[in-house]
């Protein structure tokens, strides 16, 4: 039996899918905002407060591994229902919000680590989403590209630990706008302002980010954000990053001179 800790985005739905296809046992703590997986008889709407109905829930199914997978909100913590053990968590998470909301994804990791329950990889059950070295589209980056990649990936290489960014754009040598806390699209979207045509997204997990969750993620309307604001292609870490529809993405990147590549 799996444990499934689940937020927000596509990916918990194409993990929970082949979870189905392989007949694994699972269960799902629903940490979605608006319990997407209510109608699933295996899935347990439990308060991220609630950390002893969480922990006992997943002793009771004899899960000793968990996967986590989705973003995950930053509670209203006034509101939040808690139980015994979340009224002693409840400041260590607290405390892990001010830095994002990737932080409270690794309080809670440490919490259940604490509880003997240990952490799996979001790519488990699906190796297919994450991508090897190479080039994965018929066009390739030129030497200017390449120019400009090195010095997007030299500037995310050189951020500190306490640095958030995990995406930005370059253009002629020099980085035009970093991601900032609402994410990719906003990012793409504000180049429209600043700098359009021919800038290349880079994606690159955040200074000692936890690679069992949180991976740098592209998707279909990525690659369509790209085309719309005029970026020339898309740059990510080997076996760090997670890509939904591959193939579409892949035949839409062809289609539209977009290239894809893997470092």
């Amino acid at each position: 039996m799996i444990g499934l800790i689940f937020g927000d985005t596509d990916l918990p739905n194409v993990i929970l899918n082949n979870i189905k296809k392989k007949k694994i046992k699972y269960i799902i703590i629903d940490l979605s905002k608006n319990k997407k997986f209510k109608k699933d008889k295996n899935s347990k709407n439990i308060s991220i407060g609630q950390f002893g109905k969480i922990i006992n829930t997943l002793n009771k199914n004899k899960c000793k591994k968990v996967l986590f997978a989705g973003k995950i909100n930053k509670p209203k913590f006034s509101s939040l229902r808690l139980d015994l053990k979340g009224f002693f968590y409840i400041k260590r998470i607290i405390k892990s919000s001010k830095l994002g909301d990737a932080a409270i994804i690794k309080e809670i990791i440490k919490i259940l680590l604490k509880e003997n329950i240990k952490v799996i990889s979001s790519t488990t059950f699906n190796p297919e989403l994450s991508l090897k070295k190479g080039n994965f589209t018929k066009v390739k980056p030129n030497n200017f590209d390449k120019s400009d990649i090195k010095i997007g990936v030299k500037y995310l290489l050189k951020l500190n630990m306490y640095n958030h960014v995990q995406g930005l754009i370059v253009k002629n040598n020099k980085v035009i706008i970093k991601e900032g806390i609402y994410g990719t699209k906003k990012m793409i979207q504000s180049i429209n302002k600043i700098n359009k045509n021919n800038g290349i997204l880079i994606k690159f997990p955040k200074k000692k980010q936890d690679l069992r969750v949180d991976l740098p993620t592209v998707g279909l309307d990525t690659f369509k954000d790209c085309k719309k604001y005029g970026l020339k292609g898309i740059v990510l870490k080997a076996n760090q990053n997670i890509i939904l529809d591959k193939k579409k993405c892949i035949k839409f990147a062809n289609k539209n001179n977009i290239f894809l590549k893997v470092l």
